[in-house]
C-alpha cells in the first residue's frame, strides 16, 4: 500500500466513525490525527489537551494556539498525576498508569458528549518499543487511527509537511516523567529541574534534547551531529544546568534515541 493509499484508507476509517475526541497534545502525531478527523469530520471532532505537571506550560501554550489555527473545538482537561501513587512509584508499567488516568477521562467526557470513539496518535513505530500505555489504549477502547491505516512517522510528517501544518517537522517529545530512571521516585522539584533545564538548552539553540535524570548527574542527549556544538558550547551548557541543581553534567555517546530509558528493562531479558 503506497502513501496516497494509505491516506485515503485513513480518511476511511474517520468518515466510518463520524464524531470523535482526538488526545491532542501538539506533537505532529495528533496534530496529524485532529488535522485529518477536521478535513474528514468538520465539526463534529473535538479537541483535548490534557494540562499536568510533566506537561511544560509552553507544549500547552502552542495546544491551544495550534488547535485555534485548526479550527477544532478545543477543551483543556487537568490530570494530577502527582497524587497516583503508582505513577510516582515510577516503576517500568508507570506508563500505563498515567494513561490509564487520562483515557479514564477522555472515554468519561466521550459518554457525557455522545461521541463513541477517542482516538490517539500512535503511528506504527510506536509497536517497536516496550509501551506499556498500549495495554490501557486496549484497555478504554482508544483508536489508534495511524496504526490502523499502517502509517510511520516519517510517512505522516511528509503528509503532514504537504498539508501545511506548521508543525510538520516537530521533535519529538515525551513526558518529562520519562527523563527519570525506572525506580527512582518521580517528584515535582525534578521535573521542573528537568523543564527548566531542557529549556534552557533549547535556548542555546538545541532542538531534538534530553536530559535524563540521575540524581546530582543530567545525561545530556542530542543527535550525533550536534556533538561538536555541544562541546563548543561545554562550559555553557555545564554553567546552565549546574544553576539547575546539577553536580555533574555528561553527554551520552550513543546520541538522541527515543525511549533510552528503557534499556535497562531490555538487558534485565
Amino acid at each position: 500500500m503506497d502513501l496516497l493509499q494509505k491516506n485515503r484508507r485513513l480518511g476511511e476509517i474517520l468518515r466510518e466513525m463520524d464524531e470523535v475526541i482526538v488526545a491532542f497534545s501538539a506533537g505532529i502525531d495528533s496534530t496529524f490525527v485532529l488535522a485529518r478527523a477536521l478535513e474528514e469530520l468538520g465539526d463534529k471532532v473535538l479537541a483535548v489537551t490534557a494540562a499536568s505537571e510533566t506537561f511544560p506550560q509552553r507544549e500547552l501554550n502552542e495546544a491551544v494556539e495550534l488547535a485555534q489555527k485548526l479550527g477544532a473545538r478545543h477543551e483543556v482537561i487537568r490530570i494530577v498525576e502527582m497524587e497516583n501513587p503508582d505513577f510516582v512509584a515510577n516503576r517500568p508499567d508507570r506508563c500505563y498508569h498515567c494513561k490509564a488516568g487520562l483515557y479514564s477521562r477522555l472515554t468519561g467526557m466521550a459518554r457525557e458528549w455522545g461521541i463513541r470513539w477517542v482516538l490517539d496518535g500512535a503511528n506504527m513505530d510506536d509497536l517497536g518499543d516496550y509501551r506499556p500505555g498500549r495495554q490501557a489504549a486496549k484497555e478504554y477502547g482508544i483508536r489508534s487511527v495511524l496504526q490502523e491505516a499502517n502509517l510511520y512517522k516519517d510517512e505522516l510528517r511528509q503528509l503532514a509537511r504537504e498539508m501545511g501544518l506548521p508543525n510538520w517537522d516537530k521533535p519529538s517529545f515525551a513526558c518529562l516523567s520519562s527523563r527519570i530512571p525506572y525506580g527512582s521516585l518521580i517528584t515535582l522539584e525534578k521535573v521542573e529541574q528537568l523543564d527548566r533545564g531542557e529549556e534552557a538548552l533549547r535556548q542555546l539553540g538545541f532542538r531534538q534534547i534530553r536530559i535524563r535524570h540521575h540524581d546530582q548527574i543530567a545525561r545530556i542527549e542530542v543527535p550525533r551531529e550536534e556533538f561538536v556544538r555541544v562541546l563548543e558550547m561545554a562550559d555553557r551548557i555545564t554553567e546552565v544546568l549546574k544553576e539547575q541543581g546539577f553536580t555533574y553534567v555528561t553527554l551520552d555517546l550513543q546520541g538522541y534515541r527515543s525511549g533510552s530509558m528503557n534499556e535497562t528493562l531490555r538487558k534485565a531479558l
